[in-house]
């Protein structure tokens, strides 16, 4: 296949109505088109439509996968859920990533190009199921996604190396985090260096039932009336809301009595991210000499195994060896070679190679017309 294009759409906060899928039946006559998605493939040609502009109108979640290296994928937050301002920390000297507002929307577009292929067949399905999560954390308070982007500008050394962090790092992992690093191809060394410490945000095993049931008991009255009144109105952002508060309350209180955390530096990731890889590299090639070792190992024991077959055989072996010449065809010359080959090296490591050499010059003489057999014999010298 020497052209392949994947696109896929989430409607999350809305779901589609009749209109809205004709207008996106009209795009693509062959896509995938359900309530909460659109999902179509290319072997040739090209989507019809712009995903920016579908995402404006309809969508929350977008992913884009060509088989020549271009990934892409694009977020809608409701922009009342979201300082924009804080965001500038993160991006700005961020080349792959740009956020823009679109009515009540922020728009985040990311996109890289020539990423390393998957080394099996990667058809772009269970991507974007796998980094939905990231919206929802975003929503809820964290940040750490745009972290991840920052990392991008620091593997591309477009971050100075005094400049530091934006956050204390981006530890406990997200099974959504790691497959974000992956599908955009994030040096993996530096995001096991930034993954060392926390970035603030609570490991979900902290945030039991009671637990919340406990945080939220102790938010002001205020609070929640305005919480249940939006909720009641049928804001579809009150989960967000509520666990960015809840998320946030636990978090101050588990940093409570805690040293302030020095921010590091990208120098200092780079640094630590080079000391990962060369440990990684280490035991990596320990693994490989290991299994070099267990291998030779095994066919040791399995020519042990073989010699031994063959001299408890006695003159059967060399009238084996006649009977595979006479078929005169390539198999029976190879078999015959090997069967010579390990009668050599018994004959060596017994100290009876003086009879072997005169029984190999005997069968070479007797089968000395066989011309695609003798040449097979020059690997015993």
């Amino acid at each position: 296949m020497s052209e392949y294009q994947y696109y896929e759409f989430q409607a999350l906060d809305r779901p589609l109505d009749e209109t809205d899928r004709k207008a996106l039946r009209a795009l693509s006559s062959r896509a995938r088109i359900t309530a909460t998605s659109f999902t179509n493939s290319y072997e040739w040609g090209d989507f019809k439509g712009d995903p920016v502009n579908l995402m404006e109108r309809w969508f929350d979640l977008h992913l884009y996968l060509a088989n020549w290296g271009t990934h892409r994928l694009i977020f809608r937050f409701p922009k009342q859920l979201i300082d924009r301002r804080r965001l500038d920390n993160f991006l700005r000297k961020v080349d792959c990533a740009e956020l823009k507002v679109s009515g009540e929307n922020l728009i985040l577009d990311i996109l890289r190009e020539e990423q390393e292929p998957e080394d099996d067949w990667d058809d772009g399905s269970g991507w974007l199921a796998a980094l939905t999560p990231l919206r929802a954390d975003v929503l809820g308070g964290d940040l750490r996604l745009f972290y991840m982007l920052w990392l991008t500008a620091v593997e591309d050394n477009a971050i100075q190396a005094d400049a530091t962090e934006p956050l204390p790092g981006i530890s406990p992992m997200t099974g959504a985090l790691d497959t974000f690093a992956r599908f955009f191809g994030i040096d993996q060394d530096l995001v096991a260096a930034a993954s060392e410490r926390s970035g603030g945000m609570p490991a979900e095993e902290t945030l039991t039932s009671d637990t919340a049931r406990r945080l939220v008991a102790g938010l002001p009255d205020r609070e929640k009336t305005r919480l249940l009144t939006r909720l009641v109105q049928g804001d579809p952002y009150v989960a967000s809301d509520l666990r960015a508060l809840v998320r946030g309350c636990l978090a101050s209180g588990t940093s409570a009595g805690h040293p302030i955390v020095t921010l590091r530096t990208a120098g200092e990731l780079r640094s630590r991210a080079r000391a990962i890889h060369q440990a990684r590299k280490r035991k990596e090639d320990e693994r490989l000499a290991a299994e070099r070792k267990r291998r030779a190992a095994e066919q040791e024991r399995a020519r042990h195994i073989r010699l031994n077959a063959i001299l408890r055989r006695g003159e059967s072996v060399w009238a084996e060896i006649e009977a595979v010449i006479e078929r005169r065809n390539a198999s029976g010359y190879d078999k015959a070679v090997s069967l010579l080959l390990d009668l050599k090296t018994i004959a060596d490591e017994h100290g009876t190679a003086e009879d072997f050499g005169h029984r190999l010059r005997v069968v070479r003489e007797r089968h000395a017309r066989k011309e695609r057999f003798i040449e097979r014999l020059r690997v015993l010298g």
